[in-house]
């Protein structure tokens, strides 16, 4: 029987999980591996290795293998990328810089706005106009084409993203100007605004295309250095890559749009928890991800993840809309803030605890690993409130050093603050606790939602280790920690349907509806969609979802609207305004009569059908077993020391019951059941902690 194989690269750990089976008969293996920043691929073929020997498996075994990494957003957010040129119509050069020109603080003086990617001397300009509707204005001028590659070449620009004016109705001289420079530099990564991000809005579809550039040299050699070394070790089987709406694409698709994958890793991590929740039948759920560089929080509503149609990207301002560079892509929709395990602890100028963002990764990661490592970070603290047994972190792969957590807690933290090393670690905990439920109302806010009823499902290596803590923060009563729970961001890769969407612009008015138009728009949508689909889903079925993004004439914000998967006719057309309106009223309370409504995109989804999920049947009562050892824990909520019992998950059985305060402890990572909590395995094997009455 052949087994899948998924792969997460993280800012600290690189997580693999292999599967083998269907349903209930799934065999799983997991490992997790120390990440190696300067060549990523290095540190996935290690744990290809670890967790092929743990399974027993040959490579011929494995059927698939389905990756997911930050390292587009991080080559973005650190600046390191490609030298990128932009290729613009006349007249629009600083399109980048001037942004929509509004501010996301608005009394903030001295504001700091998100610099472009690209340098003004790099934003360069050729003769040519199109107008709304697609029609020449003014030809392209290939001449200025050729002249401006020359300048560029004499810059060393390393790829090169091309926009024009209205592109998106009519690509064809983005496609002219490519076609000439592939004539004159065909070594050099071109990238087409029309086919990145085909949609109105001259800002985020340069900004889009532009990262998309910047990323690309990079992320597509990394792919390919990847795809040698697993054919080397003697994977020969397809290689798909996560997507970050939460599909599974070709190789030589995420190379091409690399800006996609932007977070590919946390989509995953959505997926898994949106599993889950299925298995469960729980309505509404907060996925609170926590690995050992960021933490990610995303709600997941009927089982499936919060989705956005744009994302930010390296926000100048924490948690402010609009402080970063936008990116029109398909996205899960989260909250992702610079708490993991590897976040360095630091005073700020008012001698404040502060925690993150920055990371001491995996090289040389926090203090306690030994690695040369000289700052605090969220690992040490969690050392020195006892939570971890030095010699069996990361199911004793990775031994810890208290003795060094201890003298950099101190040094950097506790002396300054005339505190004891372990009590400097109480606050670092507390404040990244404090951290990680802020980004989570943040996002219920901003969503227009809220926890009552809500559980949370917690995974990665910290999520179980912080989770209950964080519960306490905002409220909620009941968290699940699932196996797997260390790896859980690669097991949901997994779970992922092979999937593609296109989104394109067509602005229509109801009152003069082009129906040809339009179904001539969303058939070759269907098609383009499908054939990506085609390349990897192996005749396996698929679904297609249609939306259409619309607005009352005069509104600055669009809705997205559900259509037939079909040729439309005039009564659809009566049905699609009419639904607007009931959509419309579902958010604001009642529609506008008398208003006309636009059409500002279209977008066409194709992916493969996800295989349902049985409810789990009810487990009887079951002996809680004895625990392995204790350890001295100090409680955060109090900074009182008690004896916390430890036990071995694999020693629980379904319907065993343990009471907190008390650690569950697996190779990947350790639940921390705090006091006045209860923790039960339930018929999947996965802990479900209760507070109180619960």
């Amino acid at each position: 029987m052949t087994a899948r194989l998924a792969v997460d690269i993280g800012g600290t750990f690189t997580d693999l999980a292999i599967e083998r089976g269907i349903g209930e008969d799934t065999d799983r293996w997991t490992a997790k591996v120390l990440t190696t920043p300067h060549a990523p691929e290095l540190g996935v073929l290690e744990g290809v290795r670890v967790v092929l020997g743990r399974a027993g498996l040959q490579p011929a075994d494995i059927s698939v293998v389905i990756h997911g990494t930050t390292l587009a957003t991080n080559a973005v957010i650190e600046r390191k990328g490609a030298k990128t040129a932009l290729l613009t119509t006349d007249g629009f050069r600083d399109v980048l810089a001037l942004g929509n020109e509004s501010r996301y603080d608005q009394y903030d003086l001295n504001i700091e706005l998100p610099q472009p990617l690209v340098p003004r001397r790099w934003r360069v300009t050729v003769p040519e106009r199109l107008d709304n509707e697609g029609h020449v204005l003014r030809a392209l001028d290939e001449d200025a084409v050729r002249r401006q590659l020359d300048v560029l070449r004499a810059e060393g620009i390393e790829s090169l993203a091309i926009g024009f004016l209205h592109s998106f109705v009519n690509p064809a001289h983005e496609r002219r100007a490519a076609a000439i420079v592939r004539q004159v530099w065909p070594e050099l990564p071109v990238s087409l605004s029309s086919e990145v991000s085909p949609e109105m809005r001259e800002w985020e579809r340069f900004s889009t295309t532009v990262a998309n550039a910047y990323v690309q040299p990079k992320m597509a050699s990394y792919l390919h250095r990847l795809e040698d070394g697993l054919r080397a070790s003697g994977l020969t089987c397809p290689l798909f890559l996560m997507l970050s709406g939460g599909g599974l694409t070709t190789l030589e698709t995420a190379a091409r749009f690399p800006i996609r994958l932007v977070e590919s890793g946390p989509a995953g991590g959505a997926i898994f928890a949106a599993h889950v929740a299925r298995q469960k039948g729980w309505q509404k759920v907060l996925s609170f991800d926590m690995g050992g560089t960021t933490a990610k929080v995303c709600l997941v509503d009927e089982f499936a993840p919060q989705a956005a149609r744009s994302f930010e990207v390296a926000r100048v301002g924490r948690f402010k809309k609009g402080s970063g560079l936008p990116l029109r892509i398909p996205v899960i929709e989260m909250v992702e803030i610079g708490a993991g395990g590897g976040s360095i602890a630091h005073l700020d100028s008012m001698g404040r605890i502060q925690v993150g963002p920055e990371s001491a990764g995996a090289d040389p990661g926090p203090a306690c690993y030994g690695r040369g490592g000289k700052q605090p970070a969220v690992t040490d603290a969690n050392l020195l409130l006892g939570r971890y047994e030095p010699d069996l972190f990361a199911g004793g792969a990775l031994k810890l050093h208290p003795g060094a957590a201890k003298d950099a807690m101190g040094a950097e933290v506790g002396a300054r603050l005339n505190l004891s090393p372990e009590m400097a670690a109480l606050g670092v905990v507390e404040m990244v606790d404090e951290n990680m439920a802020n980004a989570a109302r943040v996002h219920a806010i901003e969503s227009g939602k809220g926890y009552e009823g809500r559980a949370i499902i917690a995974f990665g290596g910290g999520g179980p280790v912080h989770g209950y803590r964080v519960a306490e923060k905002i409220g909620v009563t009941r968290l699940l920690v699932p196996s797997g729970a260390g790896v859980g961001s690669a097991i949901g890769f997994l779970r992922a349907p092979v999937a593609y969407e296109v989104v394109k612009s067509l602005y229509q008015r109801f009152a003069s509806f082009d129906l040809d138009a339009v179904n001539a728009l969303l058939a070759s949508m269907s098609a383009e969609a499908s054939a990506v689909v085609a390349e990897g889903s192996f005749g396996a079925p698929s679904t297609e979802h249609r939306l259409a993004f619309m607005r009352y004439v005069g509104q600055g914000h669009e809705i997205a609207v559900a259509i037939p998967v079909r040729e439309l006719t005039k009564d659809d057309v009566a049905a699609i305004r009419a639904a607007y309106d009931v959509e419309y009223t579902r958010f604001y309370d009642r529609p506008v009569p008398g208003s006309d409504v636009e059409i500002l995109s279209f977008a066409v989804t194709v992916a493969t059908v996800v295989e349902e999920v049985k409810p789990i049947a009810p487990v009887h009562d079951a002996p809680a077993p004895k625990p392995v050892r204790v350890q001295a824990v100090r409680d955060t909520a109090t900074g009182e020391v008690a004896e916390w019992a430890v036990y071995d998950r694999a020693a629980l059985a379904q319907g065993a019951e343990v009471p907190g305060p008390c650690i569950v402890a697996e190779n990947e990572t350790s639940t921390l059941v705090g006091p006045g909590w209860r923790c039960r395995m339930d018929g999947l094997g996965y802990l479900e902690l209760t507070r109180g009455t619960h």
